[in-house]
C-alpha cells in the first residue's frame, strides 16, 4: 500500500467547498470519484485544509492510499483525463506513511484578492472582489500588521467548526497594490473558520475610517466577533503557499 501526495490546483466556483458534502459537489469528492476509475479501488483523500464554498487554490496538497502500481509521473495525466478542466493535478509524490496533508503541513499563505476600480472586470468575476470605492492600501497594511503574532482570533472567526482552541500564529500579513488590484497576503501556523475573510473585512473597514487601525489590538482582546470588520465574499479568496518538510511541491 503506497501513500500518495497530490499537487493540485482548482477554481473553486463551482465547488462547495474542498470537504466531501452530502448534498453538494465538492472538490473532494471530484478528486476522489477520478482517482478511483484509475487505481481501480476507492479512494478517500486527505486535503490540506477545508476551503469553503467558492475559495480557489493555485497550490494545494492531498494525500492517498492506493494498492495501484502505476508510476508517479503517470499518474496526474491519466487522473487529469478524468476531472473537470477547474481541476488539475500536477504532480504525484510517494510519501512515507506517517506523511498527512493536513498534519504534515507546517504552515499556510491564502491570498485575498480585491479589485479596487470603479467599473468592475468581466473576467474578474468571482476571482477577485469589486469594491467600487478607493480603498486606501497604506491604511489597510497598518491594520494587517497588528494581526501579526500568536493571539486569539476569535473576534475574527465565524461559527461553524469547532476547534479546542482559538489562538493562532500569524506570520506575516501583507497588503499591496498594483494598479487597480489589492492583494492581502496572509501565512499562519493555521486558520479559523472565515478567519482570512474576516481579517480582510476588518481591513478594509479600517481603511473605511470606521476604526482605526490601531484599534485592532483591542478588537481582538474582545473576542467579540461583531467588533471587528464583515466577512468578505469567497471568490477573492486562494490557497497560495504552503510548508511541508517533504519534497512533494
Amino acid at each position: 500500500m503506497r501513500n500518495l501526495a497530490l499537487k493540485l490546483m482548482y477554481v473553486g466556483t463551482a465547488y462547495h467547498g474542498w470537504q466531501v458534502q452530502k448534498n453538494a459537489v465538492s472538490v473532494a469528492e471530484t478528486l476522489e470519484r477520478a482517482l478511483a476509475w484509475v487505481v481501480g479501488h476507492p479512494v478517500k483523500c486527505t486535503g490540506a485544509g477545508r476551503t469553503d464554498a467558492g475559495v480557489h487554490a493555485e497550490v494545494y496538497v492531498a494525500n492517498f492510499r492506493t494498492t495501484s502500481s502505476i508510476p508517479c509521473d503517470r499518474l496526474p495525466l491519466a487522473v487529469n483525463t478524468r476531472l473537470p478542466d477547474d481541476i488539475v493535478v500536477c504532480k504525484a509524490t510517494q510519501v512515507p506513511d506517517s506523511f498527512n496533508a493536513i498534519g504534515s503541513c507546517r504552515k499556510k499563505e491564502y491570498t485575498y484578492r480585491i479589485y479596487n476600480s470603479r467599473l468592475g472586470n468581466a473576467f474578474l468575476v468571482n476571482r477577485a472582489w469589486f469594491y467600487p470605492r478607493r480603498l486606501d492600501e497604506t491604511v489597510m497594511a497598518q491594520a494587517a500588521a497588528h494581526f501579526v503574532g500568536t493571539h486569539d482570533f476569535a473576534a475574527v472567526r465565524s461559527v461553524g467548526t469547532e476547534t479546542k482552541s482559538t489562538v493562532r500564529t500569524v506570520h506575516y500579513f501583507e497588503v499591496t497594490r498594483s494598479g487597480d488590484l489589492i492583494e492581502c497576503r496572509v501565512c499562519a501556523d493555521g486558520f479559523l473558520y472565515n478567519m482570512v475573510r474576516a481579517m480582510v473585512g476588518t481591513c478594509v473597514y479600517a481603511a473605511e475610517g470606521k476604526f482605526s487601525p490601531d484599534s485592532i489590538p483591542a478588537i481582538l482582546a474582545g473576542r467579540c466577533r461583531t467588533a471587528a470588520g464583515p466577512t468578505v465574499p469567497p471568490g477573492g479568496l486562494y490557497m497560495t503557499r504552503l510548508w511541508y518538510d517533504e519534497d512533494i511541491l
